[in-house]
């Protein structure tokens, strides 16, 4: 088979949210960029993780809301149309075609090679098509690394023979499952436990430690108490000794899954959710210096360390820096411009940190959140973290169920919020919302963090009464304004 030669200005491998976003900010400014897909246009966010994990945990947050508003919840006489749910989360997947999204792409001017890439050397690589074709692509400026993040399963004896679900299985699943173990303390483990419980699974969560281990310590013990009171059976310190399958002619079989403790568990279907790890394999880092599969450690523009010159970005999941699509995306704006200014001759060296260049938040201000019911909204640092980095921490902490506007949500709401304040600077650091509705509270404590906004004048910032937001005015004021 030939391959055929192609050149062009940007080179972007992987053509999920994070990868379309460098390639359409390094195109804004007459680049040429060819976007190297061997998956589905939209990636994992789409198809796979943010938009059909919440389109399946929704409604059962709309029909719990509902309960817990006297007069509301006289009219809930049933409970979740599990199939609707799954229809409904299959519109937001478009059926997992990516039709729409291929159109957006040509329509932005960028450039779709279907196939999977590989580097060969600097600003080179080769695409290998799925129908056979080769394409030998060259960059005159940058090639951008953006292949996203793979599951990792624990080596547990078993494990990989049961063909267990990951993030994707969960998200994707044709049925609800009558029995789901579910492994792991994250947010996938804690938000597709609810979601399946919901529609009407008995689901095991066993996690090795916390839930939500890198949240503040009570965000994991508020959403353990909710999952446990809608019947899910949460086991702490639980972690899985051994695996079997049984095998079924017609396929599917008992899950039994034996614990560290001798205990065994058996369920229809079993969900691994313990972590990801950077998809580098195979990707050819070794033609450029570096070792295939491993971790791409980069600057705040996106520039790949040990690699002479400056060409190799990475960005997104694959950096290995946050895996969240939001911050993912704005790393790929930074990482667009840089490319764009330094083709143009206006950027050289390091990108000034706070510039558009520069992605300096995710160090500091990375806002998450969790979609389960209570929501977990954080942004910045914990009160643990701050303290390990060395500033001279206050916390402070204020129930939810103090504030009109919460009172108002639900009868008995239950939520805590908490500020990190570095005394020195007087400025908040990081910030938690734990309850339902409190996502949308997020964003104005990202704000404040970013933009270290002295206390005097945050102050002055008057939430509109009666909104759960009030419960910025309760801390203030129990931090002594």
């Amino acid at each position: 088979m030939s391959t055929r030669e192609q050149e062009t200005d940007v080179v972007v491998v992987g053509a999920g949210a994070v990868g379309e976003n460098v390639a359409d900010r390094a195109s804004r400014t007459g680049l040429e960029v060819v976007v190297v897909e061997d998956e589905l246009v939209g990636g994992e966010c789409s198809y796979w993780a943010c938009m059909p994990s919440k389109a399946l945990l929704l409604p059962g947050h709309a029909l719990a809301a509902a309960r817990r508003l006297p007069g509301a919840a006289a009219a809930v006489t049933g409970g979740l149309d599990a199939a609707a749910v799954l229809r409904r989360r299959t519109t937001f997947t478009h059926d997992w075609d990516d039709s729409s999204q291929v159109e957006w792409m040509g329509s932005a001017g960028l450039h779709l090679l279907r196939g999977r890439a590989r580097l060969t050397g600097p600003r080179r690589l080769e695409v290998a098509g799925s129908d056979g074709t080769t394409t030998a692509l060259s960059a005159r400026h940058a090639v951008v690394l953006a292949t996203g993040s793979v599951p990792v399963l624990p080596d547990v004896p078993g494990l990989a023979a049961a063909n267990p679900w990951t993030s994707r299985e969960s998200t994707s699943a044709d049925d609800v499952p009558g029995r789901l173990v579910v492994v792991g303390g994250g947010t996938v483990a804690a938000e597709m436990s609810q979601a399946y419980a919901r529609l009407g699974s008995t689901v095991t969560l066993l996690v090795r430690s916390r839930l939500l281990a890198k949240e503040e310590d009570f965000a994991g013990e508020l959403v353990a108490d909710a999952l446990r009171a809608e019947g899910v059976d949460v086991r702490l310190g639980a972690s899985p000794a051994s695996v079997s399958r049984e095998v079924r002619p017609e396929g599917g079989g008992e899950v039994t899954v034996v614990l560290e403790d001798g205990s065994t568990v058996v369920a229809d279907e079993l969900l691994v959710a313990t972590g990801r790890r950077p998809a580098t394999e195979g990707l050819g880092l070794e033609s450029v210096g570096l070792q295939d599969g491993a971790h791409l450690d980069v600057d705040d523009s996106g520039l790949v360390a040990g690699v002479e010159g400056l060409w190799l970005h990475a960005v997104g999941d694959v950096s290995g820096r946050v895996q969240l699509t939001h911050q993912g995306k704005y790393e790929a704006r930074a990482v667009g411009d840089a490319i764009a200014a330094r083709a143009r001759g206006e950027l050289s060296g390091t990108a000034p940190a706070w510039s558009r260049y520069a992605a300096t938040a995710t160090a500091v201000a990375t806002p998450q959140v969790t979609f389960t019911d209570p929501e977990v909204a954080s942004v910045g640092r914990t009160s643990e973290r701050a303290r390990r980095e060395g500033l001279d921490v206050r916390v402070v902490d204020y129930d939810l169920a103090g504030v009109a506007g919460a009172s108002l949500v639900a009868d008995g709401y239950t939520g805590r919020a908490r500020l990190v304040v570095d005394e020195r600077r007087r400025v908040v650091v990081g910030a938690t919302f734990v309850g339902q509705g409190v996502a949308e509270l997020l964003h104005s404590a990202t704000v404040a963090v970013v933009g270290e906004v002295p206390l005097e004048r945050l102050w002055h910032a008057v939430p509109s009464y009666p909104t759960i937001s009030e419960v910025w005015l309760r801390l203030l004021e129990t931090y002594g304004l």
